[in-house]
Order: C-alpha cells, then sequence, then structure tokens
C-alpha cells in the first residue's frame, strides 16, 4: 500500500485521537517531513487541511441530523471551546454550526468526503543517480505556494524570467527550482532561481538562498513538464519507503535539463531529492 493510502487510512481510524502531522507520520513509519511531500503531491492538500475538513464534515453531518450539543460536537472534533470551533467552522463552509443545526440540512455545504487512491500500475521512475554536492547558492524570486494550488508556480516562471538577465556571475545558464521551509498546512516556499558565484550581488526583488552540502537523489523526468507531479508521486509515496532511503529536511531541487525548452514544456527536467547518507 502506498505511503498516502496508509495516511488516510490511519485518519480515517482515528478520527478521535489528537491527530498531528507527527503522529500520523509515526504511524505510518516516515518522518513529517516525508508525509507532507508524498500527501501533498497525491491529493494536492496538506496532511492536517484534510483532517480538519474532514472532522468538521462529520461534525456537520451531525448537526444536521439533530446533535442536542454544539459544545459536545466541537470537543469531539478537537476543539477545546465553542468559539474556536464556529470559526473553524466557518472558514471551512461559510456558515456556523448553529445555522446547519437549525436548518438540518447540509445543502450547498462544501463538505470534504474521504478521498478513495485507486490502485493503478504505478509510473515508477528510472533509478536515481545517487549524487553529493558542496555547498552551492542561488539567487531567486521567491513566492509562498501550497500543494493545493499548483497552477501559480508557472506564472511565478514567468515574472523570475523577466529578471533573469539582471543576475550576474551565473554558474550555470540553467535555471533551478527549489523547494523548501514546508509546514503542516501544506505550503511552502518556492524559489525559482540560478546558481551563483558566492560573491554576486542580489538584485533588487530576488533573494539569496544557501544550500548546505547534500547528498541527492537524482531522478529523470523526461515526459512533459505538467506531468511532473506523477513523478514526485511515485517519489514520495514508494521509492523512497521501498529503497530505505530518509529524506532529508533540506531544500529539493528541479533542475531543468540543457535540452528543456520553456515553449513547449518538452526536454525535461531532473528532480533531486535530499536523502541522509
Amino acid at each position: 500500500m502506498q505511503l498516502t493510502a496508509r495516511a488516510l487510512w490511519t485518519i480515517e481510524r482515528n478520527f478521535g485521537s489528537d491527530l498531528t502531522l507527527r503522529s500520523i507520520a509515526e504511524a505510518c513509519g516516515v518522518s513529517p517531513f516525508h508525509l507532507a511531500h508524498a500527501f501533498g503531491a497525491t491529493t494536492g492538500k496538506s496532511v492536517m487541511s484534510y483532517v480538519r475538513g474532514r472532522r468538521l464534515t462529520e461534525a456537520a453531518r451531525a448537526l444536521a441530523d439533530g446533535a442536542p450539543d454544539i459544545l459536545s460536537i466541537a470537543l469531539v472534533s478537537g476543539y477545546a471551546s465553542h468559539e474556536a470551533f464556529t470559526r473553524a467552522f466557518r472558514d471551512q463552509f461559510g456558515t456556523t454550526p448553529e445555522t446547519v443545526k437549525r436548518n438540518a440540512s447540509l445543502s450547498s455545504l462544501p463538505l470534504v468526503q474521504p478521498i478513495e487512491l485507486t490502485e493503478g500500475k504505478p509510473a515508477m521512475p528510472e533509478e536515481p543517480k545517487i549524487v553529493s554536492r558542496g555547498a552551492m547558492t542561488f539567487i531567486g524570486l521567491v513566492e509562498r505556494q501550497a500543494f493545493d494550488k499548483p497552477h501559480l508556480i508557472p506564472l511565478q516562471w514567468q515574472k523570475f524570467m523577466a529578471m533573469y538577465g539582471f543576475i550576474e556571475k551565473k554558474v550555470s545558464e540553467i535555471p533551478v527550482g527549489l523547494s523548501f521551509n514546508l509546514d503542516d498546512e501544506g505550503t511552502f516556499d518556492y524559489a525559482c532561481a540560478v546558481e551563483i558565484a558566492r560573491d554576486a550581488e542580489t538584485p533588487k526583488g530576488l533573494h539569496r538562498i544557501s544550500v548546505a552540502p547534500q547528498t541527492y537523489a537524482v531522478f529523470e523526468h523526461r515526459a512533459h513538464v505538467a506531468l511532473l507531479g506523477n513523478t514526485y508521486r511515485e517519489i514520495w509515496n514508494s521509492w523512497l519507503t521501498d529503497h530505505n532511503k530518509i529524506a532529508a529536511d533540506a531544500p529539493s531541487l528541479e533542475r531543468h535539463k540543457e535540452t528543456f525548452d520553456p515553449r513547449t514544456g518538452e526536454g525535461g527536467i531532473d528532480i533531486w531529492i535530499p536523502i541522509k547518507s
């Protein structure tokens, strides 16, 4: 069973427990960092936003079915007070628990249904190269991104390439994408960047990113860039655990191949996943 499927089972089976990203990851035998990447790449959601949505959905069902006490539903759903539960409920559904209880209806509520993953034939990536690299320095455009809004990353690349010509002392002309600083809500810093010499100046509006020496598993993605998520899903869900590799909490890299054509999305990208030695 793939990692995300195990996490989904753990969540559905333990609704009444104190579920955290760390506790779910421990139940699945991986780090929170690993699980967050696998779950986000597979579902387009963060682990904890899914947990929250599922709990509030079941709370809404109970209220619509006539639960007598909103506070008791709040406590079962993991909220310490009526006020905290109401805020989360309104943020999730755009209405209050009292309204759902009074109307005894779930009509128009954007309920979060259980995700069911079908086990198809996996598109396993080819065996990666294991590469050790010393410290690297990048200059790039950094924005906060999320697993559920992947369409914003191409727009970020458009903005960066308009500034690319102002960057001096490039070690390589080939652009690199970096993902780092992942949080429990499934948001992360994404940098459209290029590797530069350490003494290069940082143009206004761009950021300097320093990456410590690291060992990487380097996977070759030959298909269209729009299918990059498929390769990530197999890496995070299957390859790492199947090969007893532990992901390091460090930036992952997407290096465009020399043959990559930004006009067509063809030409290939190498995915560099940091692993512990």
